[in-house]
């Protein structure tokens, strides 16, 4: 297994655990899904992979100045933030920022959900 495959069995992991989660592949790449909204993908870059997280524009840029292994995702408006798979990558910072991600397009009931889960 090479690093790319293992980056997106763990990118995978991580986001079906949130509640109702579900992964569709689009234009070539897994996204993860809470309803019908993408939070989280795996994508390919001129042969490289890349996890990109829904962050919204102004943490995006905060995140960009903080982290050099990222970059603004080519298709993302601003809003989503990339970070190259094929290196050493923050597994705890990409948790919380996916469930932040998360959190901005699931329905209320979802983040119930997660709430009841996480004992809150």
């Amino acid at each position: 297994m090479n690093s790319h495959e293992e980056a997106l069995d763990r990118l995978r992991i991580l986001c079906m655990r949130l509640p109702e989660a579900s992964e569709k592949n689009s234009w070539g790449h897994p996204n993860f899904r809470a309803g019908k909204r993408t939070f989280a993908t795996f994508e390919w870059i001129e042969g490289r992979g890349s996890v990109a997280i829904l962050l919204g524009s102004e943490e995006a840029d905060r995140f960009l100045l903080d982290h050099q292994n990222s970059f603004s995702s080519p298709y993302g408006r601003g809003d989503w933030v990339s970070v190259w798979a094929d290196g050493e990558l923050d597994w705890k910072l990409l948790e919380q920022l996916i469930e932040r991600a998360y959190r901005r397009v699931a329905l209320k009931r979802m983040i119930a959900a997660l709430e009841n889960e996480r004992g809150g």
